[in-house]
């Protein structure tokens, strides 16, 4: 089968506030994922609130999924005129089944594609973090572990060898991410590179993931050994219907000393109300400070 093709990023200037997300280019920069079924626009739509309190200290850079995707749940009854949708993942039969490393191959396109993009605007801040909802989250997390076992292999190798068997781990230009933010992710994490050695399988990056009905996909609750250690920030709406799945990613794939929750009272969408956003954005702003994330 031939590498899958990803689509040529599309651009909207949309007549919204919200599309000018941070004049000052400087700024140290989040990258955020959406979640399956909309895009990188609806997605800055949905995240107005966040931009509108971080914007002084972050800009947030929207990346848009490589695959074609239906709406997802709920999308229509707002956005409906905002497609063409997209997804990260599968979640029923009819999504075109690929390889899993053609699919992790267009993943990281997509990803690398939003960074040059904003590199090329003038932006030079860092890039600290990643954000993503639903499942977006469950990709932002997935990068995340993806980076900790690099990295965890690249100190085995050189402490066993002179370090030339490092070239095949993570690539030097690609961010080390300092923390991510996760809004209503759902357990399991996903395998971004095939060929990484893990204690116990990860589902791939082809696996059938319905959005509504998580499940452990074969991983023991406890992540069976795969658990994240970057700091993570987890955003529950208590009113999700996929809350119990989003508390497993939180609980069996996260480790106690890094993680922190936030809890608000709503369900499948990203926060807008004041007192929410605050909440949200005073973990952010404290993880910042302590993984000495200059703003």
């Amino acid at each position: 089968m031939a590498p899958y093709r990803v689509e040529p990023r599309v651009e909207v200037t949309a007549q919204l506030a919200v599309e000018e997300v941070n004049p000052d280019l400087g700024l140290p920069r989040i990258l955020c994922l959406h979640g399956g079924g909309t895009n990188d626009r609806i997605f800055r739509a949905q995240c107005r609130a966040l931009i509108n309190h971080l914007r002084h200290e972050f800009r947030l850079v929207f990346a848009q999924a490589p695959f074609d995707s239906e709406a997802g749940p709920d999308v229509l009854s707002v956005y409906n005129e905002w497609g063409p949708f997209r997804r990260w993942l599968c979640w029923h039969s009819e999504h075109r089944k690929l390889r899993p490393q053609d699919a992790c191959r267009a993943l990281d396109q997509s990803l690398d594609d939003a960074m040059r993009y904003d590199n090329e605007t003038g932006a030079t801040g860092d890039w600290v973090a990643v954000l993503g909802f639903s499942q977006g989250a469950k990709i932002a997390a997935s990068l995340l572990y993806r980076q900790q076992v690099y990295e965890e292999t690249r100190r085995l190798v050189i402490g066993t060898t002179s370090g030339h068997a490092t070239q095949n781990l993570q690539p030097p230009d690609r961010p080390k991410f300092r923390f991510g933010i996760l809004l209503a992710g759902s357990a399991p994490l996903v395998s971004l590179d095939p060929n990484m050695t893990l204690s116990h399988p990860l589902p791939d990056a082809t696996s059938i993931r319905n959005p509504r009905e998580e499940d452990s996909g074969g991983v023991p609750e406890e992540g069976g050994g795969n658990v994240l250690r970057i700091p993570t920030i987890h955003v529950h709406g208590v009113l999700d219907p996929g809350l119990t799945f989003h508390r497993k990613l939180f609980e069996h794939f996260c480790h106690p000393a890094t993680r922190r929750l936030v809890e608000w009272d709503g369900a499948h969408r990203v926060p807008l109300k004041n007192n929410d956003v605050l909440s949200v954005v005073h973990q952010i702003r404290k993880l910042a400070k302590e993984t000495e994330t200059k703003v």
